[in-house]
């Protein structure tokens, strides 16, 4: 089967291929929010420093915003070389690379420690924001209410989602290509 992504990989079910589809439309809302506040200029997070300080800043701005919005849509586009054949094999245009199959654990690792991540930090995140609290248990984060209130959880509250589904891809696709992996060695 051909889609959009390229080939689905062999022995993908149809319910497996979806959950990979769904990972990147889980981040899509929470992107598509705070690029519209970068846009609209707006400031969520309070300037001034707290009596503590603000703590070491590496980076801000809006160009962080949207840095941090394509790669989190990047990373959740990942999950759906778990069921494509790009993840089985290195696209033939890669030097030196080309043609040979990927290590099941050159995907699964990264594939489980990122759905690792996102399962225990967005529960964890969303509690602390609706507390009130930074991820670091200190005072204030979000400056609005209202409407502004309701259109931040519909757009974040999918990220719920996120690590679940990069789960159940990950958890397929070890299954699968370790079953096709001892099936060879089997022929052989």
């Amino acid at each position: 089967m051909v889609t959009l992504h390229g080939r689905v990989a062999e022995g993908v079910p149809r319910w497996v291929i979806w959950c990979a589809y769904a990972a990147p439309f889980t981040v899509l809302p929470s992107g598509i929010w705070r690029l519209a506040l970068v846009v609209a200029g707006a400031h969520l997070i309070d300037q001034a420093p707290s009596a503590e300080g603000r703590g070491p800043v590496v980076w801000d701005g809006p160009l962080y915003v949207v840095v941090l919005t394509v790669v989190s849509e990047l990373l959740a586009y990942l999950t759906v070389g778990l069921v494509a054949v790009w993840g089985e094999v290195v696209p033939r245009w890669v030097p030196r690379l080309g043609g040979r199959p990927i290590p099941v654990l050159a995907a699964v690792v990264p594939a489980a420690a990122g759905a690792t991540i996102c399962t225990i930090l967005w529960p964890y995140a969303l509690f602390m924001l609706a507390e009130g609290q930074k991820l670091n248990g200190t005072p204030g984060v979000m400056h609005f209410d209202g409407a502004q209130m309701v259109l931040f959880w519909a757009a974040y509250s999918p990220l719920l989602l996120w690590g679940p589904l990069v789960w159940v891809c990950t958890v397929h696709y070890w299954r699968r290509r370790s079953a096709a992996a001892e099936l060879g060695a089997a022929v052989r």
